[in-house]
């Protein structure tokens, strides 16, 4: 795992006092091998990045069929936008979580969240229960949605192949609310659920030993984050705003690079073009002046 500066907060929040700085960056390059069945979406789901920038860091196109043992690199840097002494950090436009133990970051994870028609809650949280093959009791807003889409309205779907919330649960102290895993591993990485917080089934199998009742949590809504590495690089990462929040992406990385003093040392046409782009994904952006440069993040 590197080690890295970041900083990034929303205008609004930076407008009151300077964003939090953090040390990590999660996304180690991965060499995987496709397995009967794979897919872009599938893959990219499983590592965190857009199936289109997959297929791009492996010169294939954005429909490309894959073939069992196909070999593919995988690079999908995210920046840890904020530290926590302990608990699990969730930034909604990045679509990652975070688990801290003691200030360190122990593990991070690839998520699916809530559509923007109905978005993932921001905000403090506990973890109340832990859970294995938790029923799904179906709340009577999703009962009503099966009703309007004339699919069969179901009250409870028990542990099993059908059940939406996997084998493990991890519920908050949120109504209604939990970290759980997924029988539809490719949704990961999107927003398509209710607001609950979807893991892949083997990442929400390590990340349940790793939590107990009462471990607090964070839902956080930054979807620009700007970095400055140990060796100099500046780096920067921007999301859509999924959930309209408004937040202009321009203005917030010109006041952060000002809090910081990291302006002169920006290429502000790559940053414009970062902006652009929205891929998610850390990208270098500047320089600065006295550091020797390591290679890509």
């Amino acid at each position: 795992m590197a080690m890295y500066l970041l900083a990034g907060l929303s205008f609004t929040a930076l407008a009151q006092e300077p964003p939090p700085l953090s040390h990590d960056v999660t996304g180690a390059d991965i060499e995987y091998r496709v397995k009967q069945g794979d897919s872009l979406t599938a893959i990219g789901a499983r590592f965190g990045l857009e199936p289109k920038l997959l297929a791009r860091q492996n010169g294939l196109s954005a429909n490309a069929r894959l073939h069992p043992g196909q070999p593919l690199h995988v690079h999908p840097p995210h920046i840890v936008p904020a530290v926590l002494d302990d608990g699990l950090l969730i930034n909604l436009p990045q679509r990652m979580l975070f688990n801290f133990n003691q200030g360190k970051l122990v593990s991070a994870y690839p998520v699916g969240l809530g559509k923007p028609s109905w978005p993932t809650p921001q905000g403090d949280f506990r973890i109340v229960n832990r859970q294995t093959n938790k029923p799904w009791l179906v709340p009577k807003s999703i009962q009503e949605e099966m009703r309007r889409e004339g699919k069969t309205v179901l009250e409870e779907v028990p542990p099993g192949p059908d059940n939406p919330l996997g084998k493990h649960w991890l519920g908050l102290n949120l109504w209604g609310y939990g970290i759980h895993g997924t029988i539809a591993p490719a949704s990961i990485y999107h927003f398509q659920s209710h607001g609950c917080i979807r893991l892949h089934p083997d990442d929400i199998a390590e990340l349940f030993e790793q939590v107990r009742v009462g471990t607090p949590g964070r839902l956080i809504y930054q979807p620009v984050l700007l970095a400055v590495i140990e060796d100099g690089r500046i780096l920067l990462e921007v999301h859509r705003d999924i959930y309209k929040q408004g937040i202009d992406p321009a203005r917030t990385v010109r006041d952060l690079a000002e809090a910081h003093g990291l302006s002169p040392s920006i290429d502000w046409p790559k940053v414009d073009a970062v902006i652009a782009a929205q891929d998610g994904l850390a990208e270098e952006v500047g320089h600065l002046p006295g550091n020797g440069s390591k290679g890509p993040p």
